[in-house]
């Protein structure tokens, strides 16, 4: 059963839904979520398939505009509890899991074996050793590139593997012969940029250090910083040089128009160049290099989540319907309808699109995965965060300034 609302009325609403409403001979699940159309109408097929199987639940899933449920969330976490929730892994968890607001759910995945089945989505659904909810859909990102525009400056294509840090630097040269941007992006709207520092973040000091600078442990002046942007230094001279003036797309379109060979882009881009006319022959995807030898690969990948409120009146159907959803089988079924990779590594994905195939191989190995910076730290931090790495693009010679004052904001919002 399927309740929508949409705007501030959302959290009104939602506290006024009688639990009454159930059938007599039925429990009732209460569900809490924010979905657009399409995975709505996926979440309703597998409520459908969940009920089937258990014919004494009964699953109310009251759904929200996602700025209203923002809001919502804070409110019904408080008042009226749901019994499921729908939220995101890693440090946006966080402040729900300190408040005592979300449930541990280590039982679940104890019982499950969802240690083994969902290993790389482990470490961002787990806080003081417990796991607190649930991962049911992740994208990769990674970098995507025109095989054209390789072929155009005499590079040699990427193999399975791609190339390492050194080799891809090397191609930037030739690129930038060849009057090719090596590394397009946009960062008017700030974002896209975070998606380069992720990379070399983790790159070059690994998912738990970078864990670290995200949750305000590290200091924005400490050497490891320094080290991460040495990296970036290296890469600045190749980057389209209007990058802030642009939006995404725009960087998207000099791709596919072969005016910039690579991109650091999530795979809801693959739609927007195939779009532009790019095809599974032109278009290529290849894990970001490795910088620092014997790190363990750490992937971003923003992770959607379930999670049992500490309020919930039936725990018990909560955590038999977090168990269904985190299934290879059901995973499988809402992923594919939505066109997104499945957290279960047992399950599978459609044959014919490459990208996905790539991505769920390249998650489902990952050391940890990471959720973006804009997702891992907090708003405040991360919009500075943003800007500076924006600045730093277009005027590296002022990263001092930058890294002071990006620790002056880390020391505010981290007291």
């Amino acid at each position: 059963m399927v309740h929508s609302k949409t705007g501030t009325l959302a959290v009104v609403a939602a506290l006024l839904i009688p639990a009454s409403a159930m059938a007599q001979d039925q429990r009732v699940l209460k569900y809490n979520a924010d979905y657009d159309p399409i995975p709505l109408a996926a979440m309703e097929a597998l409520i459908a398939d969940f009920e089937a199987a258990n014919p004494d639940i009964d699953v109310q899933l009251n759904n929200f505009d996602h700025e209203g449920y923002k809001t919502a969330i804070r409110n019904f976490l408080s008042a009226d509890s749901p019994d499921l929730a729908n939220w995101y892994a890693g440090n946006r968890m966080a402040p729900f899991v300190k408040a005592g607001q979300f449930m541990d759910v280590s039982d679940v995945w104890e019982a499950n074996g969802l240690s083994e089945s969902l290993a790389s989505a482990k470490a961002s659904m787990t806080i003081d050793g417990k796991q607190w909810g649930v991962p049911y859909t992740y994208y990769q990102w990674g970098i995507y590139y025109n095989r054209d525009a390789y072929k155009a400056a005499g590079v040699e294509l990427p193999g399975p593997e791609g190339v390492n840090w050194d080799q891809f630097i090397q191609n930037c040269e030739k690129f930038k012969a060849a009057g090719i941007d090596c590394l397009t992006t946009g960062s008017k709207a700030l974002w896209p940029v975070a998606g380069i520092f992720d990379y070399l973040s983790l790159r070059t000091n690994g998912y738990e250090w970078h864990m670290d600078l995200t949750a305000g442990k590290v200091e924005w002046t400490d050497p490891k910083v320094r080290d991460v942007f040495a990296q970036f230094a290296r890469l600045q001279p190749y980057v389209t040089a209007n990058h802030a003036a642009i939006d995404w797309q725009d960087a998207a379109a000099l791709m596919v128009q072969g005016k910039a060979a690579n991109y650091v882009m999530g795979n809801f881009a693959v739609g927007v160049f195939r779009e532009g006319g790019m095809t599974n022959d032109t278009l290529g995807f290849m894990v970001f290099p490795e910088i620092t030898p014997g790190i363990p690969r750490a992937e971003d990948a923003p992770t959607d989540t379930i999670h049992i409120p500490t309020g919930a009146q039936n725990v018990e159907d909560a955590k038999k319907f977090l168990a269904f959803v985190a299934s290879p089988e059901a995973q499988t079924k809402w992923n594919a309808a939505v066109g997104q990779l499945p957290t279960n590594k047992n399950s599978t994905v459609p044959q014919d699109d490459p990208f996905l195939v790539a991505g769920f191989e390249m998650l489902s190995t990952a050391h940890a995965l990471a959720q973006f910076f804009d997702r891992d730290a907090p708003a405040e931090m991360a919009k500075a965060g943003m800007e500076g790495f924006q600045q730093f693009l277009v005027q590296p010679d002022q990263l001092d300034n930058i890294l002071a004052r990006l620790e002056q904001v880390r020391q505010q919002v981290y007291k």
